[in-house]
């Protein structure tokens, strides 16, 4: 052992120290690496900072453009809202979905992608039924490691081994070699989440943490929303069809308020912002506030040929993307007060309907249009969220005070989604071919998301997360570092020598491990191509068959579980899920463990010895 491998090794149990001390932050940690390794002269400036233009470091920045595209224009919280609607209120139910969905599309694309793509989604949908982050980021990030277990294609690693296969002039292996271990994995996976999720309950918990931001529901409740919203369908012989809404008056004359109107096409429905111009149709879908909840008692509908409809939840939760509400108070500025909402004009010059008022804490009921304001005065207004933000401006007569979390939920290019799909298509359908390599294929689908206006410059710049960056760039120069001083060497070496003559069973067991623990240090693909050709080289002087030996040492690439830093897949969760570096490790390791036992269980009897 020379002393330029102490000086890496020591600089190596430093920085995991650091990590598991979580103090400073990681990228910080990785930041300094960058900088005491030139220093040791065991590598050189160039070789330090290659990391930068590493094509797995511009291809995670790439994906998390394309995952912004997805979340601008609404994909991402379709495919939410689709998660959301088969999970119902059961974490159990979405678990198993999220586990499922990001490891069947990490199956023929990156990993890293999927993970990328998904975190926004998960964060979304926990937070629309109240669940801690944490519950789900690890999840996911398990099931976009295992998805690598699922295809010959998943993973680099799975190729870098068929490769040593072929090179050694045996047959590689099928695009569903590895399939039926990587289900059984999945399988128990997501078992494994389901038992262990309880030991990450507290983990995203922060006690400096800034408190929950309101939501749409508590807008809703605060000024008695909820007991007054309805559906309303305009029949065929109603009086309303066909006339403006500022002709009928219907908040006037029957309290009736018109927030939007649900219009069918022939493939969706349209959701149109309710205006003094909007023209009714008939059957036409009517969102509106009622001045009291009693008003359908009346005969009222029945006068103006409406048809009441289901409404299982609020309009509000089920437009969310569109329909927003924010609460504005008036500045001490404002000419406003002494004027009833009627003569404020929100509707016919923002375009947003009054739907609330509070005068000292408490919510007014009945007809509010002629009720005139006073200075403390509190209103909850409705409409399209850009609207809403344009109101934002007007800071001399309003200003709005309260925005819901589901705003960071709104889609600016929602139009521009098939394109995003498309984008995606192709993107995947480049990584799945091969024509091109994936960094390329990600940068396709930069520029085409680009293109199409799904995304802007500035949204994608604000979209790359860089402490994820530093972190991967700061650790792969010990991968050169270790190769380079003769350390990743030395340690094969000695395995072979000190259990070369131990049963099948137990190499495959020791081989899985030594790749596992390798993997901690360096990337997935790296291990693999030091690892395969131990693999292949041991089976032949044991004289079995050398496809268990190479399958087992796949799996094991990638059974990154143990650490933060094992995989760019872990990383991308940290922030998200506010782990700390022992959170992996307490959950990872008996998971490894346990993939362990069943890959080598299952790998002889699919690949005899």
């Amino acid at each position: 052992m020379n002393l330029d491998l102490l000086i890496v090794l020591g600089l190596l149990l430093g920085a995991v120290t650091l990590f598991v001390l979580n103090k400073p932050r990681m990228d910080v940690v990785a930041l300094l690496v960058i900088v005491a390794l030139p220093m040791t002269g065991v590598l050189d400036i160039q070789q330090t900072l290659a990391g930068f233009s590493d094509p797995s470091v511009v291809l995670i920045a790439a994906l998390f453009v394309i995952g912004d595209g997805l979340v601008r224009t609404g994909i991402a919280y379709r495919l939410g809202d689709w998660l959301v609607a088969r999970a119902g209120s059961s974490e159990t139910r979405l678990l198993i979905l999220l586990m499922l969905s990001a490891a069947g599309l990490g199956s023929v694309m990156s990993s890293t992608g999927v993970v990328a793509i998904f975190i926004p989604i998960a964060l979304g949908v926990a937070a629309r039924l109240k669940i801690a982050p944490a519950r789900l980021m690890m999840p996911l990030a398990f099931a976009g490691l295992i998805s690598g277990m699922l295809t010959l294609v998943a993973t680099p690693p799975n190729l870098v081994v068929n490769s040593e296969l072929l090179r050694a002039g045996l047959e590689g292996f099928g695009f569903f070699s590895l399939t039926p271990i990587g289900l059984a994995v999945l399988v128990l996976g997501i078992g494994y989440m389901l038992l262990t999720r309880s030991w990450l309950a507290r983990s995203g918990i922060d006690a400096d943490a800034a408190p929950p931001r309101l939501t749409l529901s508590d807008l809703a409740a605060a000024y008695r929303l909820n007991e007054r919203e309805r559906r309303l369908k305009v029949r065929a012989d109603s009086p309303l069809a066909r006339q403006a809404l500022n002709e009928l008056e219907l908040r006037r004359q029957y309290g009736i308020n018109v927030i939007g109107v649900e219009r069918q096409r022939k493939f969706r429905t349209l959701l149109l912002m309710a205006t003094g111009n909007t023209l009714l149709e008939p059957g036409d879908v009517l969102l509106v506030d009622l001045a009291s909840p009693t008003i359908g008692l009346l005969g009222v509908y029945q006068q103006l040929g409406l048809e009441p409809m289901p409404l299982a939840t609020s309009y509000f939760s089920l437009h969310a993307h569109e329909l927003g509400l924010a609460e504005v108070a008036l500045p001490p500025e404002s000419t406003l007060p002494g004027k009833t909402i009627l003569e404020l004009g929100v509707r016919s010059q923002h375009k947003l309907n009054v739907v609330g008022l509070r005068r000292h804490g408490v919510a007014l009921e009945g007809v509010l249009v002629d009720e005139k304001l006073k200075p403390s005065d509190m209103l909850l207004v409705a409409g399209n969220w850009k609207n809403i933000h344009r109101l934002q401006g007007l800071s001399r007569d309003f200003l709005v005070l309260s925005l819901p979390a589901e705003v960071d939920e709104v889609a600016p290019t929602a139009r521009k989604a098939p394109y995003a799909l498309l984008s995606l298509a192709v993107m995947v359908g480049l990584m799945v071919s091969g024509l091109v390599p994936n960094v390329m294929a990600a940068l396709i689908g930069c520029l085409l998301m680009g293109a199409f206006r799904c995304i802007d410059l500035a949204s994608a710049y604000r979209a790359i997360h860089w402490p994820t960056l530093i972190l991967i760039v700061g650790m792969l120069p010990f991968a050169h570092a270790l190769q380079q001083t003769g350390g990743i060497d030395l340690a094969v070496k000695g395995l072979v020598a000190v259990l070369g003559g131990a049963g099948p069973y137990a190499m495959l067991a020791s081989l899985f491990i030594v790749t596992a623990l390798i993997g901690l240090f360096i990337s997935n693909t790296a291990t693999a191509v030091l690892m395969a050709p131990v693999a292949i080289a041991t089976a032949q002087q044991l004289g079995t068959s050398p496809y268990p030996f190479a399958m087992i040492v796949a799996l094991a690439a990638s059974a990154a579980f143990m650490t933060p830093v094992s995989s760019p897949v872990n990383t991308l969760v940290l922030g998200p899920g506010q782990y700390r570096f022992g959170d992996f490790v307490k959950v990872g390791v008996p998971f490894t463990l346990l993939v362990m036992i069943v890959s080598v269980f299952l790998v002889p009897l699919i690949f005899p010895l």
